[in-house]
């Protein structure tokens, strides 16, 4: 896959995570229970974290749950912590005192006006803490949206800068912006208008997108442009119900868009009446036979003779089908020709053979 070029950003820590630079692209998630329910909270946090999430942000809603953050901090030591606030400031406050590795506020919406910024800085500098400054299309400041004609990208990106120099002004420079809309366009527009005068990371996002499904379609739509842009320093799929899909679907969209690939990727024809070999059955098979390999392969799975070759040139491991066999190819070189019963246990060996060394690499 061609190589994308990387935005230029500032190095942002939280916690063990550090964002921009050239540090891979960061994978969060949300977690959706009751957070003053720690018990239930800190297993869907923990879950999470296992399935990749790299930052695990939690509610903060009221004091009941921040009475309970710090033994969810406890529970969850290593797992970086983002506490989600809004309008309280003395919820952030005592999110960063109960060790969050970064709070989520707008400072727009944030009570208390500069006095209340000021001591949420205060407390993420005393905790050398990060704060991401959330600009929505559905709480942008009334001016911003009479001046632009309603939150249109160029009323996002003016919000954000705002926000910024808002945190600046109290010489806090550890940020990460994140500007969301569940307008796709109007994501896409006004983070490549952002990025282009600015150097902070980026959390990328769409807002509401919805069910597993369609939610995650709406999501590439959105953020696809910005992944091939280069932009974008940690995204999170916000989609209904259980978080744990998030995960699994940030990665594929970060492996479909190059940015970044840490599991096998197959590549496989599509449906026509060319293929010469029960192709999808196939494609399930291997899905399965690689689920726990790290390697970053690019496994072609072709049913004809049309593409079979030009892509295995172009993957890692490629198997091109006929009429009761298959040609094995390793990165362009065909080494072995095998019976259709036999192609899957020879492309297992062929995968295992070259993820042990690129592992090793």
């Amino acid at each position: 896959m061609e190589e994308v070029s990387r935005r230029k950003t500032r190095e942002v820590a939280v916690g063990r995570i550090i964002l921009g630079g050239i540090h891979p692209v960061a994978v969060q998630s949300m977690t959706n229970t009751d957070t003053a329910d720690r018990e239930a909270t800190v297993a869907q946090a923990r879950a999470l974290a296992e399935a990749g999430a790299e930052l695990v942000r939690i509610a903060l809603p009221d004091r009941r749950a921040l009475a309970v953050l710090p033994g969810i901090r406890e529970d969850l030591a290593g797992v970086p912590l983002v506490g989600d606030v809004h309008f309280s400031p003395d919820l952030a406050v005592g999110a960063l005192e109960a060790g969050c590795d970064k709070v989520r506020i707008n400072p727009g919406n944030l009570q208390g006006g500069k006095a209340g910024l000021a001591r949420v800085v205060a407390a993420a500098r005393h905790a050398d803490a990060a704060i991401r400054v959330g600009v929505n299309s559905g709480s942008l400041d009334r001016d911003l949206v009479d001046a632009h004609g309603g939150p249109t990208p160029a009323a996002l990106a003016a919000a954000a800068e705002r926000e910024v120099r808002r945190l600046e002004a109290l010489g806090f420079e550890r940020l990460v912006v994140s500007i969301k809309s569940s307008d796709t366009l109007a994501t896409l527009r006004a983070c490549r208008l952002f990025a282009a005068r600015h150097d902070h990371p980026l959390h990328l996002g769409v807002t509401e997108a919805g069910l597993p499904g369609y939610g995650e379609i709406k999501t590439a739509a959105g953020l696809g442009g910005l992944l091939l842009d280069g932009i974008g320093d940690t995204l999170r799929v916000s989609l209904s119900g259980d978080p744990l899909p998030e995960v699994k679907a940030a990665y594929d969209l970060l492996r479909a868009t190059g940015r970044r690939i840490t599991s096998p990727e197959i590549i496989a024809c599509p449906t026509c009446g060319r293929i010469r070999i029960d192709l999808a059955p196939l494609v399930r098979q291997v899905e399965a036979m690689v689920a726990g390999v790290k390697a970053p392969l690019r496994i072609a799975l072709m049913g004809c003779a049309v593409n079979g070759p030009g892509e295995a040139r172009e993957a890692d491991i490629a198997l091109a089908g006929g009429k009761g066999e298959g040609l094995i190819y390793r990165r362009g070189k065909l080494v072995r020709k095998v019976p259709e019963a036999e192609m899957l246990a020879a492309l297992k060996e062929e995968i295992d053979a070259l993820a042990a060394t690129m592992e090793e690499e």
